[in-house]
């Protein structure tokens, strides 16, 4: 490895520590917005979160993929999917840290991947190697034991893993970069986040005057702490191999666990232990079916230099990293 590869393996990682480090510390910022309900802060997260993008891509001067876009009314349908979702998801997870479910939350981005695996082969007819199989079944008796243990379905969770799942695969359809497609779905989240905060400033309800200075720019804030985890991401995807980021996207949820455990003491009865154990299980061993056929597609890359890296990687099955989105 040259020192030029070296250095950019060592920022690579480095911005891969960053983005995953701030979604998981994430949990600690939204309870700074109170007295603002989940509903005005996902607002202004909406809003600030455009002007920021904008501005970022006013600095990489990165325009030409709106004109593309807007000439494409099936891909600008599926922005606007992508918008629908990870509006429930962002909604849920700042109702669910600041109503005291922050262990709750965590399991969401733990059991995504299973998610998006089973989504896989019932929406995409995906055909799972003995160990995916195998980790989905665990990952399916981990809902069942937390769903007793809680006494319900863990709904959070569910619908955290599930949202995010199918935001994934949209965006997959879109092909958009990160910047590129926040940029494009805060657009349209745009004007109803807006009338919203206008609507509530109307009725005396808003928080961001009533509250004072500091209030408000921590409401404002809510946009650098969407859009500069997600500028790490980026550039961390281009520099470390996607097994690396596999590995670094369990950071997160590791993160927001240790915070609900033991910064907010949310309860852990035994029951709930065992499911969450089950939860790790079955990860542990699709991270190490993972990393073995990332092992097997290297291989096959350096025998076949040759031949198209897509049909190496539709062989054996290496797939591309998502970016979290708390």
């Amino acid at each position: 490895m040259t020192g030029k590869s070296a250095a950019e393996r060592r920022t690579g990682l480095l911005n891969g520590f960053a983005a995953y480090g701030m979604w998981g510390l994430v949990p600690l910022f939204w309870p700074l917005l109170e007295p603002a309900g989940a509903v005005e802060i996902l607002a202004h997260r909406m809003v600030w979160s455009l002007f920021f993008v904008g501005a970022a891509l006013l600095v990489i001067r990165r325009w030409a993929w709106l004109g593309e876009l807007l000439r494409q009314p099936r891909r600008l349908a599926l922005v606007t999917v992508a918008a629908a979702v990870i509006t429930v998801n962002w909604g849920v997870y700042i109702w669910s840290v600041n109503s005291g479910h922050v262990v709750e939350a965590s399991l969401g981005y733990f059991i995504n991947p299973l998610v998006t695996i089973a989504m896989g082969v019932l929406l995409l007819k995906e055909r799972l190697r003995p160990a995916q199989w195998a980790a989905v079944g665990i990952g399916a008796s981990a809902v069942l034991v937390l769903t007793v243990g809680y006494g319900r379905p863990p709904w959070i969770s569910l619908c955290l893993a599930f949202s995010f799942a199918v935001y994934g695969l949209v965006k997959k359809k879109v092909n958009l970069g990160g910047v590129e497609s926040l940029a494009a779905e805060t657009a349209i989240q745009f004007l109803p986040a807006l009338g919203y905060l206008l609507w509530l400033g109307a009725r005396g309800d808003s928080t961001f005057a009533a509250e004072g200075a500091g209030h408000a720019a921590l409401l404002a804030a809510t946009g650098v702490v969407t859009a500069l985890p997600l500028v790490c991401f980026g550039a961390a995807a281009i520099r470390v191999p996607l097994s690396t980021l596999g590995l670094l996207q369990y950071l997160a949820p590791v993160f927001q666990f240790l915070l609900g455990v033991l910064y907010f003491k949310e309860a852990m009865p035994p029951e709930r232990w065992a499911g969450f154990a089950l939860v790790w299980l079955a990860l542990a061993l699709l991270t190490w079916d993972a990393l073995r056929t990332a092992r097997r597609a290297a291989r096959a890359l350096a025998d076949g230099a040759g031949r198209p890296r897509a049909a190496v990687r539709r062989e054996t099955g290496v797939t591309e990293a998502e970016p979290a989105g708390r």
